[in-house]
C-alpha cells in the first residue's frame, strides 16, 4: 500500500508561498500594462472624443472648428462659457450672365414743316394712349403734327369736373386742326347729374342724356368742317366693364356716323379668337408681346402703337402725301421729265382701224381655228369623275388607254391610198421590174418567212383590233 501524506505537513507549505505567487503576479501584470498606458490619450480628450462611425471611416467627416471656453468669475467660484459660433460667410454666387436686352432703335425725328397739317386728339386717358401711339407713327413725317389734349379723368359724365363742349372750340381755335380725333368712355361708369337730379348708372334716364351728350358733341366736332374720326373703346380685365364698353361703342358708331364721321372699331385687336380680353398679344410686326398694364385697364408702349395702327392708315387716307414720310416726298425740281404736253395734230399718227374679225390683215374669217369647239355638258372632268365615276379619256399610248381601236398610228387616207394603190398603165412585157424604192420598200408589208411575232403581221398604220 502506497502511505498518504500527512496533511498537517502539506497545509503550511502551500501558505507560506502564496503571498509570493500573487507578489509575481501582480508585478507581471504591471509590467504588459505600462505600455499600454502610456500611448492612451488623456482622460479629457477621451471624453471629448467623438465616436466614428464606419461612413465617416471611408468617407471622412468635415472639420469642425474646435471650440475654446473662457473661464470667469472671482477667484473661488470659476465659469466656463463657450463663444457664440461663427457664423460663416456664404460665398459669393457668380450670376449668370444675361443676354443684353434688344433695344430698339428710337424713330429719328424729323423737323417738321412750317404748313404741316395738326391732328388734333381729345378725349380722356385711352385718347392720351392713342396721342402717344400717332406720335410715334408720323414721328418721321414732317407734313404731320399730332397735337394731344386729352384729359385723363374726363368724360361725358362729369361736365363739373371738364366741360368738353365748352373747351373743344377754345382747342380747335388754337391749334387750327386739319383732322379731329375723339375718344371716351373709360371713365362715364357713374352715376350722372341731370339738373339737379342724380341719375343712377345705366338707368333709361342715364342712357338717354349720355346718348345726347355724345350726339351734341360730335356735331360740335363736325362744325369745325374738318373730319371726325371717333374711335371706339377696348376691352377690359373686368368683365362688367367690357360689356358696357360695348353698349358704349354702339352709342359712339350711331353717333359718329349721323354728323358725316367715321367710327374706328379697335375691339379685335385687344382680344382673343373667342373675344375675351387680352394681356398679352401681337404687336404691328405680328411679335408676342405685353400690351396692357398690371391693372387690366392701362396700355403699354407696344399697346399705345397698336392702338394707333388702326387709326394711322385712315389718317394717311385722309390727309394724303403730307402723311408720307420725309423719305418718300419728291423734290419737285427733279420731276420736270414727268411733265406731260398735249399732244399736237403734228405727233399723231393715223391708222386704219384694224377689224374683229380679221387680227392678221390676211383676208380670213376666223379668228383662231375653223373647227368648232365640241359641245359641253356644263361639267367639268372633275365633276363627272366624283358625281357619276366617268374618268376622261386616257392619251394614246399610256398604260390605261384600254380602246379596242387604235388609230393613232395611221397615215392620212390620201397617203395611205396613193402607197397601195396600183399603176393604170402595163409593163412591156421585156422591160424587168424596177427595184422599189426606199419609200415603197418602208410601205411593203414583209415576206411571210414564219418569224416574228404574228406570221403574216399587218403594218401598224392600219387598225387592229386587240384579240
Amino acid at each position: 500500500m502506497t502511505p498518504r501524506a500527512d496533511p498537517s505537513n502539506v497545509l503550511p507549505h502551500r501558505t507560506r508561498h502564496a503571498p509570493l505567487r500573487r507578489l509575481a503576479v501582480f508585478l507581471l501584470a504591471l509590467v504588459i500594462a505600462l505600455p499600454t498606458v502610456a500611448f492612451l490619450p488623456p482622460v479629457g480628450r477621451a471624453e471629448a472624443q467623438e465616436r466614428r462611425t464606419i461612413l465617416d471611416m471611408f468617407f471622412g467627416r468635415p472639420r469642425q472648428q474646435q471650440r475654446v471656453y473662457e473661464d470667469y468669475g472671482d477667484g473661488r467660484n470659476i465659469y466656463r462659457e463657450a463663444p457664440p459660433p461663427v457664423r460663416r460667410q456664404p460665398k459669393p454666387q457668380r450670376a449668370k450672365a444675361r443676354p443684353a436686352p434688344v433695344e430698339t432703335p428710337a424713330p429719328e425725328i424729323v423737323a417738321k414743316q412750317a404748313n404741316a397739317k395738326t391732328v388734333l386728339v381729345v378725349g380722356d386717358f385711352i385718347a392720351g394712349s392713342l396721342s402717344d401711339g400717332l406720335q410715334t407713327a408720323f414721328a418721321d413725317s414732317p407734313g404731320i403734327v399730332v397735337e394731344n389734349r386729352s384729359e385723363g379723368s374726363s368724360g361725358m359724365v362729369r361736365d363739373d369736373y371738364f366741360d368738353w363742349p365748352n373747351m373743344l372750340p377754345v382747342y380747335a381755335d388754337d391749334v387750327k386742326p386739319a383732322l379731329i380725333i375723339v375718344s371716351f368712355g373709360a371713365n362715364d361708369r357713374q352715376q350722372m347729374k341731370i339738373g339737379a337730379v342724380r341719375e343712377k348708372y345705366r338707368t333709361d334716364a342715364w342712357m338717354a342724356e349720355y346718348t345726347r351728350r355724345v350726339a351734341r358733341f360730335a356735331a360740335l366736332a363736325r362744325s369745325r368742317n374738318v373730319p371726325l374720326l371717333w374711335v371706339g373703346m377696348p376691352s377690359f380685365q373686368s368683365p362688367a366693364m367690357t360689356a358696357d364698353m360695348v353698349t358704349f361703342n354702339g352709342i359712339f358708331r350711331t353717333e359718329a356716323e349721323k354728323v358725316g364721321g367715321q367710327f374706328i372699331d379697335i375691339w379685335d385687336g385687344f382680344v382673343d379668337e373667342q373675344g375675351k380680353f387680352v394681356t398679352t398679344g401681337s404687336d404691328i410686326n405680328g411679335q408676342q408681346v405685353r400690351l396692357r398694364g398690371a391693372d387690366g385697364i392701362n396700355l403699354t408702349p407696344a399697346g399705345k402703337r397698336k392702338l394707333a395702327f388702326y387709326v394711322e392708315k385712315d389718317i394717311r387716307r385722309l390727309l394724303g402725301e403730307t402723311a408720307a414720310p420725309g423719305s418718300d416726298i419728291p423734290d419737285p425740281s427733279d420731276m420736270k421729265d414727268l411733265v406731260v404736253t398735249a399732244p399736237t395734230s403734228d405727233t399723231i399718227i393715223k391708222t386704219q382701224p384694224i377689224s374683229l374679225v380679221d387680227p392678221d390683215l390676211d383676208g380670213a374669217s376666223a379668228l383662231l381655228d375653223d373647227a368648232s369647239l365640241p359641245a359641253s355638258t356644263g361639267r367639268s372632268a372633275r365633276d363627272l369623275l366624283i358625281e357619276k365615276g366617268e374618268a376622261p379619256p386616257a392619251p394614246f399610248g399610256r398604260i390605261d388607254d384600254f380602246r379596242l381601236v387604235k388609230t393613232a398610228l395611221a397615215p392620212p387616207p390620201a397617203a395611205a391610198a396613193q402607197a397601195t394603190a396600183p399603176t393604170s398603165e402595163p409593163l412591156p412585157a421585156d422591160a424587168a421590174p424596177s427595184p422599189p424604192t426606199a419609200a415603197q420598200s418602208a410601205t411593203v408589208p414583209p415576206a411571210k418567212t414564219g418569224t416574228g411575232p404574228r406570221l403574216g403581221a399587218a403594218p401598224p398604220w392600219q387598225a387592229v383590233p386587240l384579240r
